[in-house]
């Protein structure tokens, strides 16, 4: 795909699905507890049930950040700004943008830090 606007919206997608998915399943989570009497501090699958409540919330909050990372990338492409690193103003190389369809730095540039 050597569209980026083609690419972001993919990307776009992609996450939004994601997002929902991961939406839906902390909603059946907290819904399944709700109609359980478990107590999370006292019974043993408790653990489980906070634990799979707070990696599904950090995954939502991943995915909500990348969205605002395509925003970005969206709004990079509208200026005549994507594809080129943030630090060093060279391309960022087209592997990279395949890759990384977000990125806002060079490979030289993101591995010294």
């Amino acid at each position: 795909m050597d569209d980026p606007a083609a690419r972001l919206e993919c990307e776009r997608q992609e996450t939004v699905a994601r997002l929902s998915s991961l939406t839906g399943d902390f909603d059946q989570i907290v819904a399944s507890s709700r109609d359980s009497n478990a107590d999370d501090e006292h019974d043993p699958e408790g653990a489980t049930i906070a634990f799979e409540r707070s990696q599904l919330s950090a995954l939502a909050r991943q995915a909500h950040h990348h969205l605002a990372e395509i925003d970005a990338a969206v709004q990079r492409l509208a200026a005549g700004a994507y594809g080129i690193c943030d630090r060093c103003d060279r391309p960022i190389s087209e592997a990279r943008l395949q890759a990384r369809p977000v990125a806002r730095t060079c490979i030289g540039c993101a591995s010294a830090g």
